[in-house]
């Protein structure tokens, strides 16, 4: 029986579940492989450049699983789970769905069904990777790509805006259950130019310096649940020690 002595009024921080994406080559791998003792489930490759542990890359889905369900039920020290990536992972969720269904592909469904019945086997996904962070209390790191994409905002003119490269309902969803869900990207500033007659005009400045926007803004998608700031170098350490507000 619950009583109000039950009652938590505490912070309790578990190991962060992190959504980064932005654009090829900006160094999500990086950041992700100098979190501690890493490992990747990879779709892609990518770990192997930064000499990450990883395990080999699936044929299918229910190998993603397989691998999902070795860092749940073995003894391990892997401390870090890193899914490299969400859009090539995409594709064999909807070759699952083809094959439970009995479909050529994902479309033949009609409609939209097809990115419905998807939604099952995320909700699987996002259970196994919510056993690992619980169970092994390691932390998750799932990386994806960015694609610009028009946003129809009800309360003004539509813009566009870098999303996740993933189907909307899934990416929803996978946001939904991210506690951090950052916009990797470089820093940028604007300066005036001479642009000749008498008139000026603002071109866009890059130092090179990488970072990670934790704060959604008309350009990208953002969310944190923890009061960290808006952007943070793109480096884990760093990033962490927003997390735990530790100087």
């Amino acid at each position: 029986m619950v009583s109000l002595s039950d009652v938590v009024d505490t912070p309790s921080l578990k190991p962060p579940r992190v959504l980064a994406y932005g654009p090829p080559g900006v160094g999500k791998t990086t950041f992700a492989a100098s979190a501690p003792k890493p490992i990747f489930i990879q779709t892609e490759n990518g770990a192997d450049v930064v000499g990450a542990a990883r395990l080999p890359i699936p044929e299918n889905y229910l190998q993603v699983e397989e691998q999902i369900g070795l860092l749940v039920n073995e003894t391990h020290d892997y401390q870090t789970l890193v899914i490299d990536s969400l859009d090539w992972l995409e594709p064999l969720v909807w070759a699952r769905v083809c094959e439970q269904h009995k479909l050529k592909s994902i479309e033949d469904a009609g409609y939209g069904k097809g990115y419905v019945m998807a939604l099952d086997i995320w909700r699987r996904f996002i259970a196994g990777i919510n056993a690992i962070r619980d169970q092994k209390n390691m932390a998750v790191v799932i990386l994806g790509h960015s694609q610009i994409r028009k946003f129809e905002d009800p309360d003004a003119d539509p813009f566009d805006r870098y999303e996740i490269k993933i189907h909307k309902r899934a990416a929803d969803l996978i946001m939904e259950h991210c506690d951090l869900i950052g916009f990797c990207t470089y820093k940028t500033s604007t300066k005036q130019v001479d642009a000749g007659f008498g008139r000026k005009v603002n071109r866009a400045v890059g130092t090179g310096e990488r970072v990670i926007k934790t704060e959604p803004r008309p350009a990208f998608i953002a969310k944190s649940r923890y009061p960290i700031p808006a952007e943070l170098p793109l480096d884990w350490n760093n990033l962490i020690a927003a997390i735990y507000n530790k100087e």
